[in-house]
């Protein structure tokens, strides 16, 4: 009898994980990892797969059986395809994702280069934007799943923005860059400002941005305790946006379609 018990617990559970949908993260650098956008994602049932740009595959096909995909940040430029040759695979991706209608959350870069394959110019700002500050939130913004945000610091870290993608809501600002989030419909959301980092280890990224800091004349030391300061309540905040998002998805992403495999091969020839 235990045995038999044993075995359907066993049945149950591969059964549970095999129907757990797939959120693919495409990951540019080590320290700029999901954060608390892994944890939330596995909070809601999803399966987390993460993708390293530049080491794993990042054609469109071996996304096949993803629910949900999220691009994060990188110190490099959406432009920069010569140099990182990777970026033109993860284009394709990302528009082929587009295409689908699938839930896709792009961070920073992967904000920017999702606003890119929706039609709106990358341009470089005068000096980075970096260490944390508060939004302003649009009408749209403040009606958006971006509410909590509202008179909160985030943590910003870029030196290019993109503009209003054509068909897009736009949902927050700062004075140095005019589109900090956009929207379309209710499966697509960029934020070129960071909600996932943990605030807790922001001397990874203050390491591996040393030169950039030390080029912009910022103090780590600054960051260093703005991150004590507002890294906490921005987590909170932050966790509560990325749920709010995750539960307006329509009820097929969680629950996606075959992929369609000959238009996608001929597509990508």
């Amino acid at each position: 009898m235990t045995m038999q018990i044993s075995s359907n617990m066993r049945t149950t559970v591969a059964a549970k994980e095999a129907q757990a949908p797939v959120a693919y993260v495409v990951q540019h650098v080590a320290f700029e990892g999901p954060g608390t956008l892994h944890s939330v994602l596995t909070e809601l049932g999803y399966e987390v797969r993460v993708r390293l740009a530049g080491l794993d595959s990042l054609h469109v096909n071996s996304f096949s059986d993803g629910a949900l995909l999220a691009v994060l940040g990188g110190p490099i430029g959406a432009a920069e395809t010569a140099a990182y040759p990777f970026l033109h695979e993860e284009k394709r991706l990302i528009r082929r994702w587009l295409e689908l209608e699938r839930p896709l959350l792009g961070i920073c870069l992967g904000a920017q280069l999702m606003a890119e394959a929706m039609g709106a110019e990358i341009r470089a700002l005068p000096s980075p934007e970096i260490g944390y500050a508060p939004l302003t939130l649009t009408q749209a913004g403040a009606r958006s799943v971006l509410g909590p945000l509202a008179h909160l610091s985030v943590l910003h870290w870029h030196g290019e923005h993109a503009g209003l993608p054509p068909g897009a809501r736009r949902l927050a600002q700062t004075s140095a860059t005019p589109v900090q989030a956009f929207a379309r419909g209710e499966h697509v959301l960029g934020l070129q400002f960071h909600i996932e980092a943990d605030h807790a280890a922001i001397e990874e990224w203050l390491i591996g941005h040393a030169l950039e800091l030390r080029t912009a004349g910022i103090d780590p030391g600054a960051i260093r305790a703005q991150a004590s300061e507002y890294g906490p309540a921005l987590e909170s905040a932050g966790r509560a946006v990325l749920r709010a998002w995750l539960g307006r998805l329509p009820g097929h992403a969680r629950t996606p379609a075959l992929w369609p495999a000959t238009a996608a091969a001929n597509r990508d020839r």
